[in-house]
């Protein structure tokens, strides 16, 4: 373990010594050449310290404060917490993510897998069917080389089964090293995404797994989220047929014999871990003990949007609440007429698949009317291009040319993916971290 923590240090440090070049949106000019350590510590102001717009940031307090709230939620309600990291694909937050408390980090695809091996993480589950040999063989590479490595991923077919054994074939997996490790996914409905559709298929692709030697099934899988026309009886309804399903295989036997020390049942999304919450303390007592593992990804940033309003913290707000942590400083470049006005970002920059960007704040340098930060009111977002976002303005909105313009955003998980360095600023605008990405 002195090892791994020595090798994970040294990778993060390496993020520190990049060095700042025209690679990274909205960096002070003035500052190309300096490495990302040197910049930090120079603790630059956002506003005065030469750092160009459009520019996307992250509240030091407000991503402080989602960490400890989901760390805390998920000890109190006896989850382990596993959060996706495709949402930010950030290795610093990664590790912060582990040091307040998180299991291991969840992927999606074989690249994200690479990154957080790069960058130390020791246990990693794939919510997804892993099918491509070069990426299986990598894996198998991984486990054989790192006897602390853990590695779980979907199952959701017996085609599936068969080329993940085919791919493994050769490499020692499950012929004297470790097989890999897989969870069957039960899909969340008809027309739902993937998954499989019926608990008699299921039990199909888990004999499938106990028929090859490359594989071990450790437990079941699946994302309430795409639960059709969801709400909180259908959603819970799903929920115990997954933890039925569970009980089921152990009654049968299917994980016994594969020296398992628990079974694992996951789910849980940003939506409805409440829900998830609910349902997985009912799981009864299984021939080994159960890893409850959560898997929510979206609440480290939180946002202005979408999650905003789905967040279940809405439905119990005495477990506390998530502070939107993203900002998009951006300036007025055309003010057309009394009714319209542009600001310098737009699809490139801010996410637009959910909801459009909100103007918050509006900020003016100097001594003069109207300057420092005041609400944004009466200014609208109603529309983007590639490099403008479209502003509807009252009648009366104090708006000028030259004015910074603050916008909170929607979908934390196409926001974080357009920038590859992210100022981290407190909230006198201090800049005290820039958080890497890796997408």
């Amino acid at each position: 373990m002195g090892t791994e923590s020595s090798d994970t240090g040294r990778a993060l440090a390496g993020l520190a010594a990049e060095r700042v070049d025209a690679r990274f949106k909205g960096l002070p000019p003035d500052a190309d050449g300096l490495t990302v350590g040197e910049l930090t510590a120079q603790r630059r102001n956002l506003f005065t310290g030469g750092f160009t717009t459009p520019v996307l940031t992250l509240s030091a307090e407000r991503l402080t404060h989602n960490l400890e709230l989901m760390e805390t939620y998920a000890a109190r309600h006896g989850l382990s917490f596993a959060p996706h990291g495709k949402t930010s694909m950030a290795p610093q937050l990664f590790h912060r993510q582990l040091h307040h408390g998180a299991w291991g980090i969840t992927l999606a695809v074989p690249h994200q897998v690479r990154v957080a091996r790069a960058f130390g993480v020791q246990r990693v589950f794939l919510a997804n069917e892993l099918v491509d040999p070069a990426a299986l063989r990598w894996i198998a590479a991984e486990l054989a080389a790192d006897p602390d490595f853990r590695f779980v991923c979907y199952v959701d077919s017996v085609r599936g089964v068969e080329l993940m054994d085919a791919a493994l074939a050769g490499t020692g997996v499950g012929a004297g090293a470790r097989p890999l490790d897989v969870v069957v996914e039960l899909g969340a409905g008809e027309g739902a995404r993937t998954g499989v559709r019926t608990e008699a298929e299921c039990a199909v692709v888990a004999d499938a797994v106990a028929a090859v030697p490359t594989l071990r099934l450790v437990g079941v899988a699946g994302y309430e989220g795409e639960v059709p026309q969801a709400d909180p009886e259908r959603v819970r309804a799903w929920l115990r047929r997954l933890v039925a399903l569970a009980a089921d295989f152990d009654k049968a036997g299917r994980f016994d014999g594969t020296s398992l020390e628990e079974i694992i049942v996951s789910a849980g999304g940003s939506a409805w871990f409440d829900a998830v919450a609910d349902v997985f303390v009912e799981i009864s007592e299984l021939s080994l003990p159960v890893l409850k593992l959560q898997r929510s990804g979206a609440y480290v940033s939180h946002d202005d949007g979408r999650y905003r309003e789905v967040t279940p913290f809405n439905r119990v707000p005495e477990e506390g609440a998530l502070e939107p942590a993203f900002r998009l400083w951006t300036q007025v470049v055309s003010r057309p007429s009394p009714e319209q006005a542009f600001v310098n970002a737009g699809k490139r920059d801010a996410a637009y698949d959910l909801d459009l960007p909100v103007a918050q704040v509006v900020r003016r340098e100097g001594a003069g009317k109207g300057a420092g930060e005041r609400p944004a009111t009466g200014v609208t977002v109603t529309g983007l291009s590639d490099q403008h976002a479209w502003l509807h303005t009252d009648p009366g909105a104090d708006l000028e040319v030259g004015d910074w313009l603050g916008l909170g955003l929607s979908h934390p998980c196409t926001s974080f993916d357009k920038w590859q360095l992210i100022p981290v600023a407190e909230a006198d605008g201090t800049v005290v971290e820039y958080i890497r990405t890796f997408f």
